[in-house]
């Protein structure tokens, strides 16, 4: 379940009091152990009501109030956004938070509402079902998606490539040998000990996943990775290293879109677009 954990405010709070040093460091702590557990969405202290607003709603007029508002009671100085088995969980976890404050102050935990609690309203149907679309939509613009590449045997080699050719830098090797579980007997053998099972690396703002593969079958098809450059001689000079023991498929060229493109499979056999863009030099 959903649960919104809010810090009421007080008046040292609303006076814009800053908390010290050692109570940073214990709320520090304490938002390290939410989240280790894995519960914790989110979280943010807030500013004091002197700087925030308030539209009031009456008809069709909204009537504007700017803060500092006196009824500090009502306040939140903060919230976390957690998700917990149950209720039981969250007012555990709240006990376990320092004060917040300074002086003596409260922590309010409320349950957020679920599509389910609406079903039963009539004519709700419709309206259900354009929010579980929004809610959709949400969570597939928070995905996140990088290219995982497979070498065969040869994702070492192929990562120093890329690293001299490229620029790329490597922030990440585990080979089959450090797998901290077994791994199937078709890849415990003497042959896979020093095998790349998961790399990591980027070039420019792109993060690429790679490995050696679980077999000889598996082979580079369907895709290209685009490489856009911002001068021509890296363009030249990225397309030849790429081209070096491997395939011309396009010799660079300018077209309608490019002032210099071409395209290129390297010796590992992944496809490249190599390409400069309009404005470049």
């Amino acid at each position: 379940m959903k649960v919104m954990i809010m810090i009421k405010a007080t008046n040292s709070s609303e006076q814009g009091e800053l908390p010290s040093a050692e109570l940073l460091t214990a709320m520090g702590n304490y938002n390290q152990e939410l989240v280790n557990a894995g519960i914790v969405e989110s979280g943010e202290g807030l500013k004091p009501s002197s700087e925030g607003f308030r539209v009031r709603f009456s008809g069709e007029n909204r009537d504007l109030t700017q803060g500092p508002f006196i009824e500090t009671n009502e306040l939140i100085a903060g919230y976390w956004i957690w998700n917990v088995n149950s209720m039981e969980e969250a007012i555990e976890w709240v006990k376990k938070c320092p004060n917040p404050m300074t002086a003596d102050s409260e922590i309010e935990i409320r349950p957020f509402y679920t599509m389910e609690d609406f079903a039963e309203v009539s004519g709700s149907e419709a309206v259900l079902a354009q929010e579980e679309k929004m809610r959709q939509q949400l969570a597939s613009s928070k995905t996140q998606v990088n290219n995982y590449l497979f070498f065969s045997g040869h994702c070492e080699k192929a990562l120093n490539f890329y690293q001299q050719a490229l620029g790329a830098e490597i922030h990440f090797l585990m080979r089959f040998s450090e797998s901290p579980e077994p791994l199937p007997d078709d890849l415990s053998g003497e042959e896979y000990k020093n095998k790349i099972m998961h790399g990591e690396f980027t070039l420019g703002n792109a993060r690429f996943l790679a490995s050696d593969g679980c077999g000889d079958g598996t082979q580079m098809s369907g895709f290209s990775l685009a490489l856009t450059l911002e001068t021509a001689k890296e363009v030249n000079a990225i397309f030849a290293a790429l081209a070096k023991e491997g395939k011309i498929n396009m010799p660079l060229a300018e077209t309608f879109w490019s002032p210099l493109y071409g395209q290129v499979t390297d010796k590992f056999g992944v496809n490249w677009m190599v390409m400069l863009p309009e404005n470049g030099a």
